[in-house]
């Protein structure tokens, strides 16, 4: 007997009748999902962000999880509550310093990622981006040593017990 075949698209959901001779029943068969594919990343070279230095043009660089990514912040000038000049000094540029010596919130880091437009083209993640040093700490892909690990509260009580005999012997 001649069937009429369904074919179910994973797009649009609409049957669209296909002529084909089966024996048995009537079958929709559902297309398989095809994940839509994910946008590709934009990479961007240094000189590329260096041509965007203005409060009307506003983009940066700041490297995220040891990966330098691409920013346009113009549209948040206005709205940085250091004001848009602090923002508009470092367009153009690896502003990564910048933003991690201002000590920005988990907050802010996370309000960052809506401005994220690409990456430096052929940067790759640093492994180092968390070496240990020779004390043991970690030294972040900025720089920075993180005393927070454990430790840090061997840090402060250095630090406590140096303050204090630099009281002792001042006043002696």
């Amino acid at each position: 007997s001649r069937q009429v075949h369904f074919i179910i698209s994973a797009r649009a959901a609409t049957h669209e009748p296909s002529e084909s001779v089966q024996t048995g029943t009537m079958a929709e068969t559902a297309a398989p999902e095809t994940p839509a594919p994910a946008a590709a990343v934009k990479e961007f070279t240094l000189e590329d962000v260096a041509s965007h230095n203005t409060a009307e043009d506003c983009w940066m660089v700041i490297r995220d999880d040891g990966i330098r990514k691409v920013y346009d912040v113009t549209a948040f000038l206005d709205d940085h509550p250091g004001g848009p000049e602090i923002m508009v000094d470092v367009a153009g540029q690896d502003a990564t310093d910048e933003f991690e010596d201002i000590g920005h919130s988990n907050d802010a880091r996370n309000q960052l990622k809506q401005f994220e437009i690409g990456k430096i083209k052929g940067d790759v993640k640093k492994e180092a981006a968390a070496k240990t040093s020779a004390g043991g700490s970690k030294v972040s892909a900025s720089g920075r040593q993180d005393i927070s690990g454990d430790n840090g509260p061997l840090y402060a009580v250095l630090a406590a017990v140096v303050a204090f005999a630099a009281l002792y012997f001042k006043y002696q």
